[in-house]
């Protein structure tokens, strides 16, 4: 009876080794199969491809480059200038208050509203000279819209197209 049991020990022993084997080599197998997928361009067959597109993409890439054409220089561009910074709190009411008297009565320029927490920053104008500026926030003064101070910030402003250059009238 000993003796059985010595041999279902064993036998089950070496199974289980023979298994755990198989299991090794199918699972190194299955790790590195991807691996023989990369293999280098010349041992692989280089097949052609044939790419099939849409008619009307290329009518629309036409189209959208006549526009783009056709729009270059009529509209607004960037450049160095300075705008008047008119208020900063933390009152939107106000700050709508102002906003709307500064395009009543400069209707000409405009008026830039940004939110930077906690406060409502309102900026004035597009100014390509601090001149300009200077004479806004002057006229600003006198006509008391905005009892704070009032300032003259660089940055990047919206120059209009000048009509007369494009054509070449003068």
């Amino acid at each position: 009876m000993l003796k059985k049991l010595r041999k279902n020990i064993d036998g089950t022993v070496f199974a289980n080794e023979n298994r755990m084997k198989k299991i090794i080599v199918i699972f190194f197998t299955v790790v590195s199969s991807p691996a023989w997928a990369q293999l280098p361009a010349d041992s692989a067959t280089i097949g052609k491809i044939t790419v099939e597109k849409d008619p009307r993409l290329e009518l629309l890439a036409k189209k959208e480059a006549e526009f783009n054409a056709a729009t270059v220089g009529m509209g607004n561009k960037a450049a160095k200038g300075y705008r008047l910074l008119v208020l900063s709190s933390n009152d939107r009411n106000y700050a709508m208050k102002v906003r709307a008297q500064l395009l009543q009565n400069f209707p000409d320029q405009k008026v830039y509203m940004t939110f930077q927490a906690p406060f409502i920053k309102l900026k004035f104008g597009n100014f390509i000279d601090k001149d300009d500026a200077e004479r806004y926030k002057k006229m600003l003064a006198t006509s008391k819209i905005v009892t704070t101070n009032v300032y003259v910030v660089p940055e990047i402003i919206e120059v209009k197209a000048d009509k007369t250059k494009e054509t070449g009238e003068e």
